[in-house]
């Protein structure tokens, strides 16, 4: 409830204080904020003694939390729109979509490396704790940086709200396209939740624990931190990892989802990510209309990733 409420005065900050000028200063607090957290996150899994050994299981624990709410995603936001907004398979543009050879694999890599430097300061802030954990132990200064994480997390949840209520346009796309909007974030959410629980049914978690990891929607930086302090450093690693695949693997998908499905499914991939990372793809394989409802789903995952987490967590 305390990260909901802080979230929620960021947000009222962001709509009616905080000057437009001031969003890169944000994104920028942003960024030092969450990798001090996933620091603390790696400090916590280099002291815990099973991390190594555990390693591989969590890695194919994250993928499994990575792939069955992706797919449910998938499956529902192509259904929902087939149904209610018209053309279901691949929107026509001379038969098929544009540029839907996608470019050469390695093309998409280096291009993705490019405008990801924040999944390398994330890397390099998780190993960074990991080595310290593994190395100074339970020293002072590493219990202080650890103990200060759940300030850091409600700075940062500040820092999100901001950043959500200084989305301006959100409303204005939404009466523009009507409810039609809110077709797809609806599938997508819902689709990772029931994925997120039939992976943890399969892998021996409870329930409210997978939907948790499911509801990082790709929003790896803050749903690792997020979950590693409401249910430990292992929930917390597994949603880390997850949401991480998930990024990575909707950006090199998305041109074979648009080929084959529709361009809105492509969204349901995605995730929370259809804003920022993925945009470009988005930008590049759909069209004008299908980019509009990306930047509002993204906004409108990303606002409900601490809510879900926090829910299912409670």
């Amino acid at each position: 409830m305390d990260i909901l409420v802080i979230m929620l005065v960021g947000v009222v900050a962001g709509r009616f204080v905080v000057p437009a000028a001031c969003k890169r200063p944000v994104e920028l607090l942003q960024v030092v904020c969450t990798c001090l957290l996933i620091f603390t996150m790696g400090v916590s899994l280099g002291q815990n003694d099973e991390f190594f050994r555990e390693l591989g299981t969590w890695g194919l624990q994250s993928l499994v939390f990575c792939l069955l709410p992706m797919a449910f995603s998938i499956a529902i936001v192509y259904a929902l729109t087939s149904w209610l907004m018209g053309d279901g398979r691949a929107p026509r543009d001379g038969g098929r979509p544009k540029d839907a050879s996608g470019g050469s694999l390695v093309a998409r890599v280096l291009a993705f490396l490019r405008g990801e430097t924040m999944v390398v300061f994330a890397f390099v802030a998780l190993l960074a704790g990991i080595g310290a954990g593994v190395c100074a132990g339970d020293t002072a200064l590493l219990q202080a940086v650890v103990s200060a994480s759940d300030l850091i997390l409600d700075v940062l949840m500040l820092l999100v709200g901001v950043s959500v209520g200084m989305h301006r346009g959100l409303i204005s796309s939404i009466r523009e396209h009507h409810i039609k909007t809110l077709v797809i974030p609806a599938g997508v959410i819902v689709g990772s939740v029931a994925g997120g629980c039939v992976a943890a049914l399969l892998l021996g978690y409870l329930p409210r624990e997978g939907m948790a990891v499911a509801s990082g929607l790709g929003w790896y930086s803050l749903v690792g931190v997020t979950i590693e302090g409401l249910g430990g450093a292992q929930l917390g690693a597994i949603a880390f990892l997850a949401s991480l695949m998930r990024e990575l693997l909707s950006f090199f998908s998305i041109p074979l989802i648009a080929r084959r499905l529709n361009y809105y499914a492509c969204i349901a991939a995605a995730a929370a990510t259809s804003e920022d990372t993925t945009l470009p793809m988005m930008i590049k394989y759909t069209d004008e209309r299908t980019v509009v409802f990306s930047l509002v789903n993204g906004i409108i995952c990303s606002t409900f990733v601490p809510i879900l987490v926090s829910l299912f967590l409670a």
